[in-house]
């Protein structure tokens, strides 16, 4: 007797480019005309998704889709692929970097995927099977699936690019301190690029490893969603480069400003050193000092200071240091 009873997001049976729902409690791991292909998609949170998957497909690669944490990965087991990928977090109050998770076990019957977290790829595959209509194919339903999570990666991607204009241009024309926007803009493009850098290998070794798993109509379709998702990949490396030149520019005009500076203050302490020296030689209280009879030395003092002050500017100025 079973601890508990299946509740699948949803099930279908693909067939001709039809999309039938399949209402089973307990459903099996192929279709019943054994014809096309089955697509169950379990949601990880209900107990009973890890009892039909220890129960319908190899141990391996039940442990492996039941995981709680995942990185995207694809390795051929028994008669399937087991493929984990992710895709941008569009959860409302999450962070879009914060990437979901998406576990798939693939064979020429069935593909299960299974989640934690909402996707909407899966989402939007799902609607579409409810009006009637679906992929005549496995590798048909994977190229959607990742036509889905790419064309979601490439879009976060170009508003990446676009707010990285805005800061290249705010940087140019020398605007405020910009410092916190750039470090968080940053940060989601290296959170980004943690997950599609072995995503894109992932990618890569499921058309090396499909084995005759997928038909050569499939696979064209499959190839092209692989190749988006190398772009994004390129995208985002251009976009983090062009971030760091910002950043280095950002750094090189505080260097340049804080010596100019220091500079400016070198040249005054310059300026008012003989100066201070003089003043503080003529401020000593012992007999002797010149002028401490005569009404006019103050001035004579104050005079030949001002005089010397301006000499001194006048030299910094022809040496150029000015």
């Amino acid at each position: 007797m079973r601890a508990h009873s299946l509740t699948p997001i949803c099930i279908f049976d693909f067939e001709d480019g039809r999309a039938i729902p399949v209402a089973e409690d307990w459903p099996a791991a192929a279709p019943a005309s054994g014809a096309g292909f089955r697509w169950l998609h379990l949601d990880l949170s209900d107990p009973a998704s890890a009892d039909w998957l220890h129960a319908h497909i190899p141990p391996v690669a039940a442990s492996a889709l039941a995981q709680a944490e995942t990185r995207p990965r694809c390795d051929p087991l028994a008669d399937g692929i087991l493929l984990n990928l992710r895709g941008v977090n569009l959860n409302p109050g999450s962070a879009r970097e914060d990437m979901v998770s998406l576990r798939l076990w693939v064979t020429p019957a069935l593909v299960v995927t299974a989640r934690i977290r909402r996707i909407r790829a899966t989402d939007e595959l799902r609607q579409q099977s409810d009006s009637g209509r679906g992929p005549g194919s496995v590798a048909l339903f994977l190229s959607e699936l990742l036509h889905g999570l790419s064309h979601r990666i490439e879009t976060v991607s170009l508003e990446l690019d676009d707010r990285t204009d805005g800061i290249e241009e705010e940087a140019l024309q020398g605007a405020g301190d910009m410092h916190d926007r750039l470090s968080a803009l940053r940060l989601t493009v290296i959170k980004l690029r943690r997950y599609l850098h072995p995503q894109r290998e992932a990618l890569d070794a499921l058309l090396r490893n499909e084995a005759g798993l997928f038909d050569s109509a499939g696979l064209v379709l499959l190839r092209e969603a692989v190749d988006r998702t190398r772009r994004t990949i390129e995208e985002l490396d251009a976009t983090r480069d062009r971030l760091a030149a910002v950043q280095d520019q950002i750094a090189s005009e505080q260097v340049r400003l804080l010596g100019r500076n220091s500079f400016v203050l070198s040249v005054v302490a310059a300026v008012f050193l003989p100066l201070g020296f003089l003043t503080g030689l003529f401020g000593v209280n012992i007999a002797g000092m010149p002028g401490t009879g005569t009404p006019l030395a103050f001035w004579l003092l104050a005079g030949a200071s001002a005089l010397l002050g301006l000499a001194i500017v006048l030299l910094f100025r022809l040496l150029k240091w000015l």
